[in-house]
């Protein structure tokens, strides 16, 4: 691989570390502002779906440019956007102008999935795109591990909103370091020249492994999103930490189970692929029906048993990384090139709206609804609280499972699809 691809591929992953980190930031300090500005947990769900929901609508027409204009100035103008956004949040008064600036940061995180896939997918060939789009994933658990490892200990001793504000710094940097970075023509790594396929950016729905590939998205950022807006919030009341060492503990989990996990299903999916064109599918259907118990199993764990939970969470984590390179790639592997941007923003709008977006707005509205069955009609004590949330979040391992079933009926359609799609090339290229 050429130096400059290299560069190119360590910069997209740097600032999709800084696009997790600023978007678990308010998950990681969410204690202290909910107690600042008295909030549910419906309206702590709200903060994420508002934002997913603004993320996801955007998505489209961002991705749309993505295909046709220059993905290295359309990535910086959004991490502009979500950086001053995230630091915004500082001066917030009440609950209302952190929720205008959340939806700031969804317009501007928009840009990345769409631009940023679709460059690296020009950078790599087909056989190496799993392990490639599996590190720069690998930005999910890593942003977030170190969103819960600086924010939760810089808000329990600065305040929540110095959090904020040390979140969107390193934009400072990234943001030249990106200009420096080589973009890729667009198909530069196919091993045949495909023409820009002709119609409507819709067209790519007459795919049926993508519709599958969508539902399973929806499915995954509702778990996601669940355990990222939450799981700072279980360990701090169902296992007694402060928010400092709550973030330290959610941090390790993300760390540990997202890195193992992402380069787990990075190497998997490039090993598989040389066997079997739809064993990438597979692997994600077994994995994630895998995963289920550990995360079922972690949810139950009571006080006293604080590290038996955060390693079956790990586990469940992990098994939820392998997701993104193998599926990632697949979503490469039944489009053409210039169809790649507009394809994953469509991917995202789906996924956002239907998953990200209901994952912290329903498991909060369900642990406020488990808080007043266990306040038995009274006052809503901490105590309560907890086992709201700690019955609220087995909806995880639920929709894992319903995960996997979704992912292997994509393995059953995705092969057809590839051949379809290389016929089309194909014949384009005789005419």
């Amino acid at each position: 691989m050429r130096k400059s691809a290299t560069f190119a591929i360590i910069i997209l992953f740097a600032i999709n570390i800084l696009n997790f980190y600023d978007r678990q930031v308010a998950g990681a300090v969410v204690e202290p502002m909910r107690k600042e500005f008295h909030l549910n947990d419906f309206q702590i769900g709200l903060l994420t779906t508002a934002m997913t929901l603004l993320y996801a609508i955007v998505g489209v027409p961002l991705g749309r440019i993505a295909d046709v204009w220059s993905r290295k100035r359309l990535l910086a103008l959004g991490v502009v956007i979500w950086s001053v956004l995230t630091a915004s949040t500082y001066f917030a008064v009440n609950y209302l102008m952190v929720l205008i600036s959340r939806l700031g940061v969804g317009v501007g995180e928009a840009t990345c999935a769409p631009t940023a896939t679709s460059w690296l997918g020009d950078l790599v060939p087909r056989q190496k795109r799993a392990r490639v789009l599996a590190l720069f994933m690998l930005g999910v658990p890593v942003g977030g591990a170190l969103s819960y490892f600086f924010s939760g200990p810089i808000a329990q001793a600065y305040g929540w909103r110095v959090a904020m504000i040390a979140a969107a710094a390193p934009a400072v940097l990234l943001i030249p370091a990106l200009f420096m970075a080589r973009e890729p023509k667009r198909g530069e790594s196919e091993t045949y020249a495909e023409t820009a396929p002709s119609g409507s950016m819709w067209t790519v729905l007459r795919i049926p492994t993508l519709w599958w590939i969508i539902a399973s998205g929806a499915l995954i950022n509702f778990n996601m999103y669940a355990i990222g807006t939450f799981m700072p919030a279980m360990l701090g009341r169902i296992h007694g930490l402060k928010v400092g060492d709550a973030g330290i503990a959610t941090g390790i989990l993300y760390m540990v189970g997202g890195v193992i996990g992402g380069l787990f299903g990075g190497w998997l999916g490039d090993h598989i692929i040389r066997h079997r064109e739809n064993g990438r599918m597979i692997a994600a259907a077994l994995i994630a029906i895998a995963g289920a118990p550990f995360a079922y199993y972690g949810a139950i764990q009571g006080k006293g048993h604080l590290a038996a939970a955060v390693i079956l969470w790990t586990v469940a984590y992990g098994t939820m990384n392998t997701y993104y390179g193998l599926v990632y790639s697949s979503i490469q592997d039944i489009v053409a090139p210039a169809q790649r941007g507009a394809t994953m923003a469509l991917y995202f709008m789906a996924m956002y709206l239907c998953g990200a977006s209901f994952g912290p707005l329903l498991t909060g509205r369900l642990s406020d609804h488990f808080a007043r069955q266990a306040a038995g009609g009274g006052a809503i004590t901490d105590a309560a609280r907890a086992i709201g949330l700690q019955q609220a979040i087995l909806i995880v391992p639920v929709l894992s499972i319903l995960l996997a079933f979704v992912l292997y009926m994509g393995s059953r359609t995705i092969a057809g699809d590839i051949s379809r799609r290389e016929t089309a090339a194909a014949l384009a290229r005789i005419a």
